[in-house]
């Protein structure tokens, strides 16, 4: 057992953090690959994984230290602080959704103590790593989430109903940005029974939102319109595309119940959507729900973790949407991580050896340094 290859899960201690990073299936998994795995006692209590499921499946349950100990891997939903991870020994994976941008400095400590960092969140977007991807795992289920707690806020009901005391009519839900997350929510407003639109600065969406049975709104002969970055990403768009955009969605909105909006560029703060002019037009009683409220928000006047009132519309926004799903976003999460630790997998070495062009592009950190392009310069 000793020369077995040693994997370390611990507690989540970020705030409103209420996921895991390993399930009892992923961990059962890891140890029929050859490997031990060592799990935080309480680590999954608030995805209601007990300790005893993890147990039951071979996992060893303990303190931090003895988690730490030996431990080749340490695997995290959010990457642990430098200090949670004394006694792990230099030269070690921290293999996490680690913020490279927002938390810079704590990649600095991990470099700093010897620690290879691996960001997941820097995955690339190509077709064998898809099933490695926690932003599409956790942004299918942040999308179906804003509906779903929009709804619950939204003072109506969404499909139409006919009734003896008469019919209420269908809301009108309207998704802009139509990623992992906004696809979701077309979808998931759909089978709520609303009539739903969407846009994007993506022109290949289109086909996409007409998949769904949503109404495509898109500006068109304007500059600007493929919006197609590297990697499948959105880019900002030409001023003439965002002056024509904002008027089109401008005399849309103002007939809308429901907005969801979905608009992140890695790296930066959210692009601004909806402006206070344009919430003032909007029905009183509307809802906004904007999932991008951690990255600046989409909306302006959003705050994160709460239901502000303006115009009479309601604005809302999770700083940490997948959270409010712990089970399912853990169970999703765990397995995006066994999928790329075992698919770099070497019986002979007992342990992954990554290739250069995914490691190369999640290794923040080798042998004391910083190493990323993004993060240089």
């Amino acid at each position: 057992m000793a020369d077995r290859l040693k994997l370390a899960v611990l507690r989540e201690t970020a705030q409103g953090e209420t996921r895991v990073a390993a399930s009892p299936e992923t961990v059962k998994k890891f140890i029929a690959l050859g490997a031990q795995v060592a799990v935080e006692a309480g680590a999954g209590a608030n995805a209601a994984i007990a300790d005893a499921d993890y147990a039951a499946v071979g996992a060893q349950v303990g303190d931090a230290a003895s988690v730490l100990a030996n431990a080749a891997i340490v695997l995290g939903v959010q990457g642990p602080e430098a200090d949670r991870l004394s006694g792990l020994t230099p030269g070690a994976w921290i293999v996490a959704g680690l913020d490279p941008f927002g938390r810079h400095d704590r990649v600095e400590a991990y470099a700093a103590a010897g620690y290879e960092a691996l960001a997941m969140e820097f995955m690339p977007r190509i077709t064998r790593a898809q099933s490695m991807d926690i932003l599409s795992s956790q942004s299918n289920l942040a999308g179906y989430k804003a509906v779903v707690d929009a709804a619950g806020v939204y003072g109506r009901a969404f499909p139409m109903m006919m009734t003896a005391a008469g019919t209420i009519s269908a809301a009108k839900a309207f998704v802009m940005g139509v990623g992992v997350a906004g696809l979701q929510a077309i979808a998931t407003a759909r089978r709520l029974g609303a009539q739903v639109s969407a846009t994007d600065v993506r022109s290949a969406t289109k086909e996409q939102i007409q998949s769904l049975g949503a109404k495509p709104i898109f500006v068109e002969s304007v500059a600007g319109i493929e919006g197609e970055g590297s990697g499948g990403y959105a880019t900002e768009m030409s001023p003439e595309y965002q002056k024509a955009q904002a008027e089109l969605v401008s005399s849309h909105i103002a007939k809308q119940d429901i907005v969801i909006t979905t608009a992140l560029i890695p790296g930066r703060a959210a692009p601004r959507l909806i402006s206070d002019v344009q919430i003032a037009s909007m029905k009183p009683g509307s809802v906004i729900f904007d999932l991008a409220v951690a990255q600046g928000g989409n909306v302006e006047g959003s705050v994160a973790d709460q239901i502000v009132e303006r115009h009479g519309v309601k604005i809302m926004g999770w700083s940490n949407t997948a959270a409010h799903l712990p089970a399912d976003a853990s169970a999703l999460f765990a397995r995006n991580l066994y999928n790329f630790l075992s698919a770099f997998w070497d019986k002979e070495a007992g342990r992954p050896v990554l290739d250069e062009e995914i490691g190369g592009a999640i290794r923040l950190t080798q042998r004391g340094a910083v190493i990323h392009p993004r993060l240089l310069g």
